[in-house]
């Protein structure tokens, strides 16, 4: 069986190990998040997923790249693959559409810091929003346009510092790591 990478470029293969590096350094120095801190991150992340994904339909509608979109998302007929998506964009889109990723993690980040004084918690809060927020994304799109059709489905996760590919059920998973981590950290700490 050949080893093969899942995500491209090769580095971004290692957001899997930011949910486990992250449990492990929270094992050995808990963070200090209290549960309603926790929550209204999550119901700032959802909501943001959503808004994120409401643009990408908007995006994708404005420039015809959303097949079948006639004023209805009930006619949408699905979505092209990604890249061809990012090929097809108009290079000023793409540019805009870095600017906004790099916006969205300002919100993320700034969220975290207005959260907790400590910088271990900080970090758990922004990956907590963060997951969330990629959680939301995915299903917030799949419940406007029906895509992604399946886990499978290839996306542009990214465009800082350059295009990042992957299956969408790999940023789930990461999502999912990370949502488990910070509940288990802050379960422990609980305990302790």
């Amino acid at each position: 069986m050949a080893f093969g990478f899942v995500a491209e470029p090769w580095w971004v293969n290692l957001a899997i190990l930011i949910p486990i590096g992250a449990y492990l350094l929270w094992q050995r120095h808990p963070i200090e998040i209290s549960a309603k801190h926790l929550i209204v991150a999550a119901v700032f992340a959802s909501a943001f997923g959503f808004v994120e994904a409401t643009v990408v339909v908007y995006l994708r509608a404005a420039s015809g790249l959303l097949p079948g979109y006639a004023g209805v998302l009930s006619g949408v007929a699905g979505v092209a693959p990604q890249a061809q998506l990012l090929r097809e964009m108009p290079s000023s889109l793409v540019r805009l559409e870095v600017i906004r990723e790099a916006a969205t993690m300002l919100m993320l980040l700034s969220m975290a810091l207005l959260t907790t004084v400590k910088t271990k918690s900080r970090l758990a809060v922004f990956l907590w929003a963060f997951a969330i927020w990629d959680i939301s994304y995915y299903v917030s799109l799949w419940a406007t346009i029906r895509w992604p059709q399946s886990v499978q489905d290839g996306d542009v996760l990214f465009l800082i510092p350059e295009p990042w590919f992957a299956p969408v059920w790999f940023p789930l998973l990461v999502s999912g790591l990370t949502v488990l981590a910070v509940v288990l950290a802050k379960t422990s700490t609980a305990r302790g």
